[in-house]
């Protein structure tokens, strides 16, 4: 297609994001290019568990609205209590619901995860990070997009009353996307659209213009 589309919010990449820029980088790790983000790789060992949620991204041009074949998106966001790897306590020594994957001919990339829970003082979400291509990408610095997914109020009520997700419920009582401190100043270009059931997995699609 041609013609002009809305850019994606730059958004902050956050305490957490392993890629070299605050402690710990991924990006560099053999096995980091992968669509099942689930379990932890290079010599750690250990899966995140939850509701299966495959994350399916189309990067566009904003300026033409074409889709960028061989784009790199690298993901991450927390497991389902909130933890996230190589940070959290109670996930040091994993390095899972991570992963690199190279856009096809359509601009589109699936990554399959778990759905992530909500913790204290954020609305359910997923870190994203774009880069020009599978080269580009063993480097933060040459990042061209950093942004964030919002996921939606319906999907995150199903997804939270199945066993597990109990905290999740707590706390997302407590927060709105207007009082998200990422999404309060809009979220529409960032919200993504969720399809499926909790027992046979759900998909999370967006389409990212940069």
């Amino acid at each position: 297609t041609t013609g002009t589309c809305s850019r994606v919010p730059s958004e902050t990449e956050g305490p957490y994001p392993g890629d070299g820029s605050n402690g710990p980088n991924v990006l560099t790790s053999s096995g980091v290019v992968r669509s099942d983000i689930r379990s932890s790789f290079a010599g750690l060992s250990g899966t995140a568990q939850g509701v299966v949620l495959d994350v399916a991204l189309t990067i566009v041009s904003a300026s033409t609205c074409s889709p960028m074949a061989g784009a790199a998106v690298y993901i991450w966001h927390c497991d389902k209590d909130g933890n996230y790897s190589l940070y959290s306590n109670a996930a040091v020594n994993q390095n899972y619901l991570r992963g690199v994957q190279e856009a096809d001919a359509n601009g589109r990339v699936t990554f399959r995860s778990i759905y992530p829970g909500c913790y204290s003082g954020r609305w359910p979400h997923i870190h994203f990070e774009v880069y020009q291509n599978l080269a580009a990408a063993q480097n933060v610095r040459n990042k061209i997009a950093t942004s964030q997914i919002a996921l939606p109020k319906s999907a995150n009520d199903l997804v939270y009353a199945v066993t597990g997700y109990e905290a999740s419920v707590r706390n997302a009582a407590q927060i709105t996307l207007a009082t998200d401190n990422v999404f309060s100043d809009g979220a529409t270009l960032e919200l993504a659209t969720v399809t499926g059931a909790v027992g046979s997995g759900m998909t999370a699609t967006l389409s990212v213009a940069i």
